[in-house]
């Protein structure tokens, strides 16, 4: 059973368990092809508070459902998020666009995460810039029952519906990070996905069209009447599909740049608005 690499230990303290626990969780999870059992296997009992629950956990995981499905909750920016089964799971590559928007606009007062899946790009950001007006939308119902329980305890607020659609009209020309991780996977590739995420997350956060920049398209041409004066729009793509992404920037009248991080193979392409609306 192909898997991903398991996301960072949790900081929190797990329950003490006797060897023979986490060693039946090993043996289960090696059964059934995880190849980082070892690892998983220390998550789950670091998640788990009864050795019942354990067997449980390792059950579920033993069936291929993702890792983080199976946890309720993934790492990602130094934050325990919740993820639930049928929410796109937030991956470690993306942390780099939240770095890359602290950086851009260290001072946001005003942050939205379009396609925010389990809120996870807004709430790393809320909780590394300080108070500011969170709004995240995604026009998954489930994603967004998910995204609630982790933007609204940092005050922010989530909202149902297709891109800026769901957005309060309040916010247009207020927006100093617009961060939308949008699905980029072209339609014909979305079959060679790793069965974790074909079969246990939802195609809407996965399929980006013919080319797998159609939703890059779409908000990159809404971006710049919500954009303040020196907020920026951030979005991740593919590698060989960021001359295409760029060029979408420029051709809605964003000033664009390409930002990479090797070691995560994560590409961002960054927009700021170029003209006053």
């Amino acid at each position: 059973m192909p898997v991903s690499p398991p996301p960072v230990p949790s900081r929190f303290a797990p329950v003490p368990f006797p060897p023979s626990a986490r060693k039946a969780a090993v043996t289960a999870l090696r059964a059934a092809g995880c190849v980082f059992a070892e690892d998983e296997a220390g998550l789950i009992l670091a998640t788990a508070r009864t050795e019942r629950e354990i067997t449980d956990l390792v059950a579920r995981r033993a069936t291929g459902l993702p890792l983080e499905h199976v946890l309720g909750w993934a790492e990602f920016h130094g934050r325990r998020v919740a993820v639930e089964p049928g929410v796109f799971v937030p991956r470690r590559r993306t942390e780099f666009l939240v770095d890359q928007a602290l950086a851009q606009v260290p001072d946001a007062s005003v942050v939205v995460d379009l396609c925010c899946g389990s809120g996870a790009v807004g709430a790393a950001l809320a909780a590394a810039l300080g108070p500011v007006e969170l709004h995240a939308a995604d026009v998954d119902p489930a994603a967004v029952r998910c995204a609630r329980r982790n933007v609204e305890p940092l005050g922010g607020h989530v909202h149902e519906g297709d891109l800026f659609s769901a957005l309060p009209a309040a916010l247009r020309g207020r927006v100093g990070i617009l961060a939308a991780n949008v699905p980029y996977v072209p339609t014909g590739e979305v079959g060679l996905l790793p069965p974790e995420a074909r079969e246990h997350e939802p195609l809407v956060a996965l399929d980006g069209g013919a080319d797998g920049l159609d939703v890059l398209r779409r908000v990159a041409i809404g971006a710049s009447e919500w954009l303040a004066p020196g907020g920026c729009l951030l979005v991740e793509t593919g590698e060989h599909q960021s001359p295409a992404a760029l060029a979408a920037f420029t051709g809605a009248g964003l000033t664009a740049r390409l930002a990479a991080h090797e070691e995560l193979y994560a590409h961002v392409v960054i927009g700021e608005r170029s003209q006053v609306y």
